[in-house]
């Protein structure tokens, strides 16, 4: 089956998921709301979501494998693997901040091959296919052009899984050539901005698989570059994720790895 059959089916199911996701977030007073970590919450409607979203793909593609941030691992036989966050950016949702999405990748021989992030608030479906371009609401969508990091803004990503002391560098980094930082609470969010030209890059140095492989697949198909990473690695791991438009994109691997590698 062509990887754009399985793009348009992993768009019509986010969009669905994304609806159902919505009304779990109007309804946000009635949700079961646990803590996993520091920073790090979980509700019924990340559980709910990726549960229909698994009973989707099982439904449609009985072999592929699933991976989720939710729920265990189902191997699949046709090495073809979906990675699910439900909902990437739970903090902002169980309080109410309307920044966060529905997030689907799609992954075969190390490599992400589909790539989906929508957004229910605002309606917008950011998708790529591997060798087949990166869109936002079905219109191509391409990284900014011809813009410094002093007259643009990098988002940096943060959480429980790395120390303060390796990002505060980061953002003082940032500050120092000009740049305005930027963090919205949702990473793929985040690397879905780059790649349609809204961010100029995206740093953080520990990400899962379901948070980045979507996006990072967006911004190399947007015209941006990406430190290469294998998926499946990823998958097992997570890693550091060091986005950006050709423009800066040496400039931010500098600083990353000045502040991370230390």
């Amino acid at each position: 089956m062509s990887l754009t059959t399985k793009s348009a089916f992993a768009i019509d199911l986010c969009q669905s998921a994304g609806r159902k996701a919505r009304e779990y977030f109007e309804n946000r007073d009635q949700l079961n709301v646990d803590q996993k970590g520091a920073q790090d919450w979980v509700s019924d409607a990340d559980r709910n979501v990726e549960v229909f979203i698994r009973e989707q793909i099982a439904a449609g593609w009985p072999e592929d494998g699933i991976f989720g941030e939710e729920h265990g691992d189902t191997a699949g036989q046709s090495g073809f693997d979906w990675v699910i966050d439900p909902i990437d950016g739970t903090t902002n949702f169980v309080n109410g901040i309307p920044n966060w999405t529905v997030v689907l990748a799609g992954v075969s021989d190390g490599k992400t091959q589909v790539g989906v992030i929508h957004d229910p608030i605002t309606n917008e479906t950011f998708s790529a296919v591997r060798g087949g371009g990166a869109t936002l609401n079905g219109a191509p969508m391409h990284v900014a052009t011809g813009t410094a990091l002093e007259n643009g803004t990098v988002a940096v990503g943060y959480s429980n899984r790395v120390t303060a002391e390796s990002i505060v560098p980061v953002v003082g980094a940032l500050i120092a050539q000009g740049a305005m930082f930027h963090r919205n609470g949702s990473g793929a969010l985040s690397l879905a901005y780059v790649a349609s030209g809204r961010l100029l890059g995206y740093l953080e140095e520990h990400m899962n698989a379901w948070d980045c492989l979507a996006g990072q697949l967006m911004i190399a198909e947007a015209g941006g570059v990406v430190e290469a990473q294998n998926a499946d690695d990823m998958i097992r791991g997570g890693g550091r994720v060091i986005t950006g438009t050709p423009d800066v994109f040496d400039t931010l691997k500098g600083i990353a790895t000045s502040a991370w590698d230390a």
